[in-house]
């Protein structure tokens, strides 16, 4: 046992401890939230854009005259449901590598094109979680909304949208849980996320299991954290609703 921990304490410090090999792992923790927050936020406004487009064309697809104004809404929601199919359909490393090396293949910043992919990415799954939230919504909450005179767009704005967000907010935290993880495949363009720290120092020192197993582990406690909040948030928001 003594032997076994000894070889364990001297895995460790030649694979975090020497050369400072450790500043990989928070360089690397530190690209990876900088990624998940900015797609978290992109993809919320992506998400809900979608959302409010595709809910919108069918809420009213019947009851609209035709004119420029369905046109207008029936073209929105046909290229929405394009990007839905396209973006669901194909992996997300595909997406973040067509990003990099075609869309943007003269572009040096890959955080930027790692934030635009995966929020792109994320804003599918978004899209179809607030659309659900907003269709849950009864219809009697649009009748109060044009009572108080408000038009359409200031109904989904001020009464629905916000209704359909705290129905949602749970589902819509585990999308960001998952993004998070997701977001290991950044290494794919060679951007330095937490789990290429892992990859460098493995081929540094040529033992896989010490920096494997501590990228693995410090994804597991973020997802733990996160996973703990979530349930805060659960219990919070069935507590508001007593």
């Amino acid at each position: 046992m003594a032997e076994w921990l000894e070889q364990l304490q001297a895995q460790f410090e030649l694979n975090f401890i020497k050369d400072d090999r450790w500043r990989y792992i928070v360089d690397g923790l530190a690209v990876t939230l900088k990624v998940t927050f900015f797609a978290v936020i992109l993809g919320i406004v992506i998400g809900v854009l979608i959302a409010i487009i595709r809910s919108t064309y069918d809420k009213n697809k019947k009851e609209m005259r035709p004119g420029f104004g369905k046109f207008v809404l029936t073209f929105l929601n046909a290229i929405s449901q394009v990007y839905l199919t396209v973006i669901r359909g194909t992996p997300v490393v595909v997406q973040l590598m067509i990003m990099y090396y075609i869309i943007f293949a003269s572009s040096n910043n890959k955080v930027m094109v790692a934030v635009l992919a995966f929020g792109i990415n994320s804003g599918a799954y978004v899209a179809e979680i607030v659309r659900s939230g907003i269709m849950s919504v009864d219809a009697g909450q649009f009748e109060a909304g044009r009572s108080l005179g408000f038009n359409y767009v200031q109904t989904m704005r001020y009464i629905i949208v916000p209704q359909a967000f705290k129905n949602v907010l749970p589902a819509l935290a585990n999308e960001f849980i998952v993004l998070l993880k997701e977001t290991s495949v950044a290494g794919y363009v060679a951007l330095q996320d937490l789990t290429k720290a892992g990859d460098i120092i493995r081929s540094r020192t040529f033992s896989p299991f010490m920096p494997l197993i501590g990228v693995a582990l410090i994804y597991l406690v973020m997802v733990m954290f996160f996973t703990w909040l979530v349930g805060r948030l659960e219990r919070r928001l069935r507590n508001s609703e007593r």
